[in-house]
C-alpha cells in the first residue's frame, strides 16, 4: 500500500513489481492513491507488471480528519475482503492509515512498514510539527504489532530508536536492465544534472546557487515541479516532465556528473540509477545520500555550494570521473541490486508468516 506514488517511490514500485509479478511465491495487489498530480494512470498500468493487481483508494497527502476517515474505511473493507497474509505499508501516511485500517478489519496479516524517509526528519516543517510526527511514529510502534523494513542504513538506525522489530532491506534498481541503456559517448559540453521533482526536499535554491558559480558548465534539471521559479541561472535547462522512465534514463546518460542537492532523503533511486551509468555523484551529506555515496571513491558528500563547486571542479579530470563512475556502478550491483534485494523481501515475508 502506498499513498505517495511519485518520484523515486514510483520507480521503486515499478522495479518491485518486476520481481514480485513473475514470482510463483507471491500474489501481489498494490493499493495506491491515484490523486497525486504526478501520476499518469495509463503509465501505472503499463509500467507495473501485468501479474500485479492494482486497487485505487483516494488518500490525502496531508492530515485531513474527514478524508483520512474515508480512506481508513475503504482500506478496512479491502483488508476484510482480500484477507491478505502480508500487508506492507510504504511511506508515513500509508503507514498510519494502513495500521488503523488493519486494526479495524481485525486483519490477521503480518504487518510491515517502510517509511522511505521518516516524516519527522523533513526540513520543511517546524520543530513542533516534527515532534508530533515522531510521537505518532512511536505511538504506532507501541500500539500496533508490525515490523519496520528500513530502505537504507541510516533509516535503519533511526527505526531502531523507535522500536525493536526492525529489518534492513535496501532500496535497489534493476542493475542489468538499466545497464543496457549505458551510452559512453562523451558530451559536447561538461554537464551536471539532477533527476526528480523540483520541490523543497530537492533544494533547488542550492542547485541554482552552484550553477551560478560555474557559468561555463551546463546544468540540467531532469523533471519539473512547483518550485521551478527558483531555477534562474541561465546555464540550467529544465527538461519538464518526461512521459516514461526510459526517457529519464536517457537524460541521465548524457550527464558527466550527477548532483543531488537534497535537504533530506529516504534512499534516492535516481542516485542509484546515475551510478549504474557510471556517473560520479556529488551529494549533500544527509540521510539517504550518505548511505550510497562513498566519499572519494564513488563521489563526494558536500555541505554547501562552495564544497559542491570544489568537488565538481575536481571532476573535470576525466580519469577521476571514470574511476569513480566504475566504482559506483560496481557498488550498486553489489549492494543496491533490486533483483537480489526484493527477493530477500519475499524471504522475509515467508519467515514471519
Amino acid at each position: 500500500m502506498i499513498e505517495a506514488l511519485g518520484g523515486g517511490v514510483y520507480s521503486y514500485f515499478c522495479d518491485l513489481t518486476q520481481v514480485f509479478g513473475p514470482s510463483d511465491r507471491v500474489q501481489t495487489t498494490i493499493i495506491y492513491n491515484d490523486q497525486r498530480a504526478e501520476i499518469i494512470p495509463e503509465n501505472v498500468q503499463k509500467d507495473f507488471h501485468s501479474n500485479v493487481r492494482l486497487l485505487k483508494v483516494p488518500m490525502n497527502e496531508n492530515i485531513s480528519p474527514i478524508n483520512d476517515y474515508k480512506s481508513i474505511k475503504a482500506l478496512s473493507r479491502i483488508f476484510k475482503k482480500e484477507q491478505p497474509d502480508v500487508i506492507h505499508l510504504h511511506s508515513s501516511k500509508a503507514g498510519v492509515l494502513g495500521k488503523v485500517a488493519a486494526k479495524i478489519a481485525s486483519s490477521q496479516a503480518q504487518l510491515f512498514y517502510t517509511p522511505h524517509g521518516y516524516s519527522f526528519l523533513r526540513k520543511d516543517i517546524s520543530s513542533s510539527k516534527a515532534a508530533v510526527f515522531k510521537a505518532i511514529e512511536k505511538r504506532m510502534a507501541s500500539f500496533y504489532g508490525f515490523t519496520t523494513i528500513a530502505c537504507g542504513d541510516t533509516e535503519f538506525d533511526e527505526a531502531k530508536k523507535l522500536h525493536d522489530r526492525v529489518e534492513l532491506i535496501r532500496n535497489g534498481v534493476p542493475y542489468n536492465k538499466i545497464k543496457t541503456f549505458l551510452n559512453t559517448q562523451p558530451t559536447s559540453k561538461f554537464t551536471v544534472g539532477i533527476l526528480g521533482r523540483i520541490t523543497h526536499a530537492r533544494n533547488p535554491k542550492l542547485f541554482n546557487e552552484i550553477a551560478l558559480q560555474l557559468p561555463d558548465v551546463q546544468f540540467v534539471w531532469i523533471g519539473d515541479g512547483i518550485l521551478k521559479d527558483q531555477i534562474t541561472a541561465p546555464n540550467i535547462t529544465v527538461t519538464g516532465w518526461f512521459m516514461n522512465r526510459n526517457e529519464g534514463l536517457e537524460h541521465l546518460n548524457r550527464l558527466d556528473v550527477y548532483l543531488q542537492t537534497s535537504l533530506w532523503e529516504g534512499l534516492p533511486i535516481a542516485v542509484l540509477e546515475a551510478m549504474v551509468f557510471e556517473k560520479p555523484v556529488v551529494a549533500t551529506n544527509v540521510i539517504g545520500n550518505r548511505d550510497i555515496v562513498l566519499p572519494s571513491q564513488t563521489g563526494f558528500l558536500i555541505d554547501d555550494a562552495a564544497q559542491a563547486v570544489q568537488a565538481i571542479t575536481q571532476l573535470f579530470d576525466k580519469d577521476l570521473r571514470l574511476q569513480m563512475g566504475k566504482n559506483g556502478s560496481k557498488r550498486v550491483d553489489e549492494v543496491f541490486n533490486s533483483t537480489k534485494n526484493f527477493s530477500q523481501l519475499i524471504d522475509l515475508y515467508y519467515s514471519r508468516s
